[in-house]
């Protein structure tokens, strides 16, 4: 009897562990945002089952000056360190990577860095500018500031052109609107004929009739369905 009841004991252990198992999640915020931003998916992700030290939200850049962080330096680090750490630490020994905004294209260009495509299972980019924003010019005759440089967001830049083409994760999805005031702005969303925020490998693209914002906070349920 009682080995029958410790075998039963361990066999519920057993799959309520493996049941908790899942992907680290690693989120990046946008630019000069805070990791506060996440709120809204972290509460969503708590309640189906994910724990704390299954998500990730590194806290990068300046929060002051917006035309100051690009993608390269001291805005990488921290992006850099989040993932390393959520590979390492990740009882799948897979993560999912979810940026939004510039956090999106910094995310990519970590993941091509350390060269861990092959640990990212998915990897979802909101509102992210992959092929340029049009207010930041055409490089090399851009907004002459960090964000829009040679390491940043005009259209053609070394840094937009370094993410063309490039595998991310085993699965990848882009979240976009036609209304998004930053990717808009100029009144056009498209740079040669497809949306800035869609993502050359991706496996399928959702759009929302929601601003720059409101594509992070308001597709939550979106994202965790995603990454499951």
């Amino acid at each position: 009897m009682r080995l029958t009841v410790f075998v039963i004991f361990n066999f519920l252990f057993s799959t309520l562990v493996v049941a908790a198992c899942k992907d680290t999640v690693v989120l990046v915020h946008g630019n000069t945002a805070s990791i506060s931003s996440w709120n809204t998916t972290v509460n969503l992700l708590q309640a189906n089952g994910y724990s704390s030290n299954q998500i990730s939200r590194p806290n990068w850049g300046s929060k002051t000056c917006a035309t100051c962080n690009n993608h390269s330096g001291s805005e990488e680090t921290p992006v850099r360190n989040a993932i390393s750490n959520a590979i390492a630490n990740s009882c799948t020994g897979k993560i999912d990577v979810i940026g939004h905004s510039m956090g999106a294209t910094l995310a990519a260009q970590q993941i091509i860095k350390l060269n861990v495509q092959n640990k990212v299972d998915t990897f979802v980019g909101i509102a992210g500018a992959f092929r340029g924003l049009w207010s930041c010019g055409y490089y090399p005759f851009n907004v002459w500031n960090s964000t829009c440089g040679s390491q940043g967001l005009s259209v053609n830049s070394p840094f937009v052109n370094s993410l063309k083409n490039k595998n991310l994760a085993t699965k990848t999805y882009s979240i976009k609107s036609w209304m998004d005031q930053i990717v808009c702005s100029t009144g056009t969303c498209s740079v040669n004929g497809k949306h800035s925020s869609r993502i050359d490998t991706e496996n399928s693209s959702y759009t929302f009739a929601l601003g720059h914002f409101g594509l992070q906070s308001q597709t939550a349920q979106t994202q965790l369905n995603l990454i499951n």
